[in-house]
This record gives structure tokens, sequence and C-alpha cells, in this order.
């Protein structure tokens, strides 16, 4: 399994034989992700394994095992196929839109490699997400009508979200309310469709199901908050990325829009770079010294533990055991990669 092994806590603290279980259904996930990935034009396979290889930590198949682990009459004997392949489409659609998005942001870095479109050309990498979202598509067939709709719905809000985070805010519209539902779109639908499946296929009642999914966006939209804080605050060496590519393309994140409603007539020059997209590389290095040591940083860092305090809040009500509580303290650690 990529960048895992059986010595490895998946979650901090997690209790050690709900960790086997979850290393052992992550190795079932990267083994049938490689059988539906393989393809007969040696090119071919190893575009589509190109990101898939590059490692990552598998978060969203790992979030469907988890949802299942809540909701399996008897997880002890493991995870169903079902629970299984539905992990498979979730991180399918996720690599998918990987390629995507590295041709749209044109960054140079991806995981710590250079990205899809830097080994590839342009055209390709989106060839290649393509060939992938059609993949995960096939994977879902098999499980059923009502999974087919989810997956046609997940799709659907992942890319209305992406084109509202590329226009500009509605006239009227409160910019920062207009982002967080934007991340509703573009990041939580997936995650949230990752524990929906989770609880479907490990067979939860329809609360639980609706608990979970809830639980899920939540998550989806701390995770891509701390994404955005660490976009300014961390370096390529930490992250894997590169650092700034939201300033280069003039991306209103949630610290720059709160940066950018500041009255204070010492900002006068941040949100001067902040207005667009930032083409010289010093004006780069002076807005992303300036934004890391502005208090938009800290407000934007309370927005994301506000929402994960909401995420935790939603699994109150689920049954008690190992998996709810390493579903508290993934949030959690999702929230705190933006201290």
């Amino acid at each position: 399994m990529t960048g895992q092994d059986a010595g490895t806590y998946l979650v901090p603290g997690v209790d050690a034989e709900l960790n086997d279980r979850l290393v052992g259904g992550l190795e079932a996930v990267q083994r049938r992700l490689n059988e539906v990935v393989d393809h007969d034009d040696e090119f071919v396979a190893g575009a589509a394994r190109y990101l898939s290889d590059a490692g990552g930590k598998r978060f969203r198949p790992m979030l469907t095992l988890l949802a299942a682990d809540v909701t399996l009459a008897a997880p002890e004997r493991g995870y169903p196929r079902e629970v299984i392949d539905a992990a498979v489409g979730v991180e399918l659609t996720h690599l998918a839109s990987l390629y995507h998005d590295d041709v749209m942001d044109e960054a140079d870095l991806r995981r710590g490699v250079a990205s899809a479109n830097a080994v590839y050309d342009n055209a390709t990498a989106i060839l290649v997400g393509d060939l992938l979202f059609g993949t995960a598509s096939k994977v879902i067939s098999g499980l059923g009508a009502e999974a087919v709709g989810i997956q046609a719905d997940t799709f659907v809000r992942l890319c209305a979200g992406q084109i509202r985070d590329d226009r500009p805010v509605p006239a009227g519209a409160d910019p920062i309310e207009h982002y967080l539902g934007v991340l509703a779109d573009k990041t939580g639908a997936l995650i949230a469709t990752a524990a929906r499946y989770g609880a479907m296929f490990g067979g939860g009642d329809a609360e639980d199901v609706r608990l979970l999914t809830d639980y899920g966006e939540k998550v989806g939209m701390v995770f891509q908050l701390a994404d955005d804080l660490l976009d300014i605050a961390s370096d390529a060496e930490d992250s894997g990325k590169t650092p700034g590519t939201d300033l280069r393309e003039g991306k209103a994140t949630l610290p720059v829009l709160i940066a950018r409603g500041s009255r204070d007539p010492a900002d006068a020059r941040l949100q001067q770079l902040l207005a667009g997209p930032i083409l010289e590389e010093s004006e780069l290095q002076e807005a992303l010294s300036l934004l890391r040591g502005h208090r938009a940083m800290d407000a934007a860092r309370e927005q994301t533990l506000r929402v994960a305090d909401e995420a935790r809040q939603l699994l109150a009500p689920l049954p008690h055991g190992p998996a709810a509580l390493a579903l508290q303290v993934l949030v959690d650690g999702v929230a705190l990669r933006s201290s």
C-alpha cells in the first residue's frame, strides 16, 4: 500500500485492532485501484498511475472505511467488497480531479514530485483525468443505481464548485459566505460521498448515513480551509506543493478575503497586492510575508476550527466505539494541519 505499512497508525491513538483493519482495507483498496487503472497501452497505464504512485494519505478511502466500521454489524470480519469498491471509486474521482487541477493551477509540484502537467502536456493531463473519471464511474456502476446517482450528483457539485470558484462573487453576496459555499461543493462534496458510501455499504440506517454524509462535507471544508492556510504559511519542502499558488492566480481564499475586508490603513499595500493575480516573484514573496504576519491568518484558523467543531458535533448520536472516536481525532488532525 502506497505510503503505509502495518506498523503505521493511520489515525493517532486509534485502537490497534481498528488500525489493523484500516491498513488491511487500504491495502485491498490499493490492489483494486492498481487493477482498474491498468491498461494495455503502457503509456496510458503509466500516465494513469502517475499521481497514484506519487503517494498520498488515501484520506478519502480511509474515511469510507471508517464510516463503514461505524455502521457494520461485525467490523472484525473485514470490509465487504462493496465498501472497497466504493472507496476505490472515490479515490479515482479524487485522482482524476488532481490531473485537472494541475492544468488549471499551472503548478510545478504535486505530492512532492513534478505535477502531471509538468511531466506530460496539458492535453494529456486533462485526458488522463477524464479517463480516471470514466474508470471511477465504471467501478461505481457495479454498486447499483443509487450509488451511480450519488456519483453523478457529486461530479456535478465538484464541477459547479470549481466553476463558481473561478468566477467573481455575485453582486450583493457576502464574499466569505459565498466562498464557504464554494468549498462545500468543490471539496466537501466528494469527502461527503466518501463517508456516505461507507455508511451505506456498511449497513447504516438512514439517520447514520445522513449524519456521516454531513460530517464528511464539514471535514471536506476543513480540509480545504487548512490547505488554503498552508498555501500561504508553508514552504514547498513541508507541503509538497508550490507555495503561493492561489496568490499567483489571484484566487480569493479565506485569509485573502479577510485581509481584503480590513479597514486598517496599514493594510493598503497588502490589499493592493491581493487585488488580482500576482505575476512578479518579488511581489509574491512580499504578499506572502505580509499575509503570514497578518491577523487574517488567525481569523481564518479560527473559522477552520469552528467548522471542525461542527463536524465533531455531528458524531455525537452515532454508536460509540473505536471508529467513532477515530473520526473525532481525524477532523482535529485535519484542522490542526493549518496551525
